[in-house]
């Protein structure tokens, strides 16, 4: 039976409203749900029920007593552990942080907080936030909630299964080259990686660039919508970011309505030649063999993104270079020295090994970088003069298993590197359109499917439009429907995800299509 953890944002605010549910009805039956769940799948490391509680209630007494409250009053909001709270430890996933609590919000958490909702805790990310894959030392792995031994993806894994699980409405993550949407497609949720600059990093380190994106995750496009709604917009706080640039915000939760019968849709299985498996091909072939039953027209989309993981490879070196310079000392895997909790001394050696490689990259490395991310920034935006919407896979290949940080070979092809098989994403990032990233079933060895839909820069509400009425298309199809995990069958799961020993199941996991298939 459905429980109030279950519901969506904008539903919950709805009853809210009314008065046919409160905040501490809410709050009490997301907490349950983490109580149940997450020791199977490990996505909520860092809890404070007693701050949580205490806010449901006064939001609960200022309803009652008719004050204005914020659009997103009384509803869980579960933060990403590399955004601060104030008063509650934020780790950034690396024991050198384990006791680290923070004077004052980060700024994407100011607004969540000023906006009514109830912070109910932080969830798990990869060291320091890179990687795909989330495991770290300090809290373990996060597994994907339809099979705890698979990954959940990265770096907003937590974010992502915690929200699969119903442990709350709504929950932050952030985005560098796929960390919203690559989580989003392995766990059956939704996430939008705006146009940079629409929601405000404080901490940004470079003055213009298409990394470091924070944004929303939820379990439908309207959701997503209404906390991109609080969270963007060029406030005071947020002239720290000298990327963010006004916008009306509050339009963000009023989508524009679509007729799905008139899009023109482009769709790319690889983005021109990317690594791409035979197994997530095949899926994506049946998705837009549907989709052309629904939409205007579908039509292969003339696009080559071949060459951006080069791209991006420099780029991400002149990024690691301006953000650790001046701590790089910090990352020597010697300079810790050996403890309990991190037997290697330092933290996170791939930051180590990528900012050695950004100081053998030359000044011409980048220069040429730039100019090619330039081109195809401009022959992507081309495409929008044919087509609404660009279509393609969410990942490159299903969900594996969580002890990898990454897949050695994709159908027998080597993978060279950390980033080789994040491709569909982080070509997109180098583009910088803004991308929703929508579930669309399940795949072959039945965990979730996904698909990011790409818009025109600038244009987020309506490419939010757009996914809000496929996504009510999909529902009517059981093969294309948002897949909902079996909570209950996740309840009797025994694991050890909290430390790095074997991932151990009390049962196998349910077959294809178990737990429902249907939107919520």
């Amino acid at each position: 039976m459905a429980q109030p953890c279950d519901l969506d944002a904008t539903r919950a605010i709805a009853l809210l409203e009314a008065g046919e549910l409160s905040a501490t009805e809410l709050l009490e039956s997301c907490l349950a749900r983490v109580d149940a769940v997450d020791p199977a799948v490990n996505a909520l490391v860092i809890r404070d029920r007693d701050a949580a509680r205490a806010t449901a209630r006064q939001i609960d007494r200022a309803r009652a007593q008719g004050e204005p409250l914020g659009s997103l009053a009384g509803l869980p909001v579960a933060i990403k552990d590399i955004q601060a709270t104030a008063g509650l430890t934020t780790t950034y996933g690396a024991v050198p942080f384990a006791d680290n609590v923070p004077a004052a919000d980060d700024g994407i958490v100011a607004r969540v907080r000023a906006a009514g909702a109830v912070i109910i805790g932080k969830t798990n990310t990869p060291e320091l936030s890179i990687g795909a894959n989330t495991v770290n030392r300090l809290f373990g792995a996060t597994g994907n909630p339809f099979d705890p031994s698979l990954t959940c993806g990265g770096s907003s894994g937590g974010s992502a299964v915690a929200l699969a699980c119903g442990m709350a409405p709504l929950a932050t993550g952030s985005d560098h080259g796929g960390s919203l949407r690559i989580p989003a497609s392995y766990c059956g949720v939704v996430a939008h990686r705006s146009t940079p600059g629409t929601v405000a990093h404080d901490e940004r380190t470079i003055g213009r660039t298409n990394y470091s994106v924070q944004g929303p995750m939820a379990r439908t496009v309207a959701d997503a919508a209404l906390l991109l709604s609080v969270v963007a917009g060029r406030d005071r706080a947020a002239r720290r970011d000298p990327m963010a640039f006004p916008l009306d915000a509050a339009s963000l939760a009023h989508l524009p309505v679509v007729d799905v019968t008139s899009l023109r849709v482009g769709v790319s299985a690889d983005l021109g030649g990317l690594l791409v498996s035979g197994a997530v091909k095949t899926a994506f072939a049946d998705r837009i063999e549907r989709l052309a039953g629904i939409v205007g027209s579908v039509e292969e989309a003339d696009i080559d993104l071949s060459d951006a993981l080069e791209v991006d490879w420099q780029l991400r070196s002149d990024i690691f270079a301006t953000n650790y310079h001046r701590s790089i000392h910090r990352f020597d895997p010697d300079a810790a020295g050996p403890d309990a909790k991190n037997p290697d001394g330092g933290f996170n050696p791939n930051i180590r090994a990528t900012y050695d490689e950004a100081l053998r990259t030359t000044v011409l490395d980048i220069a040429k970088a730039r100019r090619r991310q330039v081109e195809l920034y401009r022959a992507t935006d081309a495409l929008f003069d044919t087509f609404d919407v660009l279509i393609c896979p969410g990942v490159s290949v299903p969900p594996f298993d969580w002890h990898q940080l990454y897949p050695a070979e994709i159908d027998g092809q080597p993978v060279r590197n950390y980033m080789a098989w994040l491709g569909l994403s982080a070509a997109l990032t180098v583009v910088g359109h803004p991308v929703t990233a929508l579930p669309c079933g399940l795949d072959g060895q039945g965990t979730p499917f996904g698909l990011q839909f790409v818009g025109p820069s600038y244009s987020d509400r309506r490419l939010l439009g757009v996914a809000a009425a496929l996504e009510a298309a999909f529902a009517d199809d059981p093969t294309m429907a948002r897949p909902v995990p079996d909570v209950e069958w996740l309840a009797t799961v025994e694991t050890t995800c909290r430390t790095e020993g074997k991932l151990v199941h009390a049962a196998s996991p349910p077959q294809q299509g178990a737990g429902g298939a249907s939107g919520q």
